[in-house]
């Protein structure tokens, strides 16, 4: 019996075909729906600033989940609106933080489950646990001082980015935005000091990574209730 549920939990989260609800059909919106179509499900909505009023006709009937990049005046918004119907969201806006630990609060009263990260791209979440490790063995190195470089697209509408920022948190470290066209993100942390420099970056070359990450999120999420993020999913799944 115990062979069996494993089972069936492995196939909930990993091979059930998904009814996705898109808010927000940019650059992002697309490189999600594409993914999303290769791997098998099946895109229900895509709302944009023209057709807003399909976000009150979510529910549990019609989205198995629903995935959310816009920007940071509208996320808080629809994040409300998704707990409010009972629809799963993943969450990819940056920028509202401001309104985090409420949303997160709402969650849980509301049974909801809720899905963000500052990046989804598996490259950028492993780079992540290097800048901490990096920081711990820095920690103590006071002629290096820490910085903070990323370079994004000309239509990136917060700055500093929220990757950077995650990389920044808990620390007191000045970040350097830069706007350039056709940019997906590029950052780099530095520790400088009078003789030398130590440097870690990643660069993403497409969108590519981000959409894959979103939808493993949107898979993961199935069946879960509460708040999670990046670290969850990259703990608990084997191969990705």
């Amino acid at each position: 019996m115990t062979n069996f549920v494993a089972i069936y939990e492995f196939l909930l989260h990993y091979f059930v075909f998904m009814r996705i609800t898109l808010i927000g059909y940019g650059k992002m919106g697309k490189a999600i729906e594409k993914i999303a179509l290769e791997r098998g499900h099946t895109i229900v909505h895509k709302i944009d600033q023209n057709n807003q009023h399909l976000l009150a006709e979510l529910s549990p009937e019609n989205t198995d989940v629903a995935i959310e990049f816009t920007n940071p005046e509208s996320a808080p918004l629809h994040i409300r609106q998704c707990f409010a119907q009972k629809v799963p969201i993943v969450c990819g806006s940056t920028g509202w933080l401001a309104h985090k630990t409420e949303l997160e609060s709402l969650c849980e009263a509301q049974k909801g489950a809720f899905f963000y990260a500052s990046n989804f791209s598996i490259g950028v979440n492993l780079f992540f646990q290097l800048n901490t490790y990096l920081a711990s063995l820095m920690q103590n190195q006071l002629a290096y001082q820490p910085r903070i470089t990323e370079i994004h697209h000309t239509e990136k509408k917060d700055a500093p980015s929220g990757t950077a920022l995650t990389l920044a948190e808990g620390r007191q470290v000045e970040i350097t935005s830069i706007r350039e066209p056709n940019v997906p993100g590029t950052h780099s942390v530095f520790y400088t000091s009078a003789i030398d420099e130590i440097e870690i970056k990643h660069t993403a070359y497409s969108r590519e990574g981000f959409a894959t990450g979103a939808v493993l999120a949107a898979e993961w999420l199935q069946g879960r209730q509460g708040v999670f993020g990046m670290g969850d999913m990259l703990q608990t799944r084997e191969a990705l």
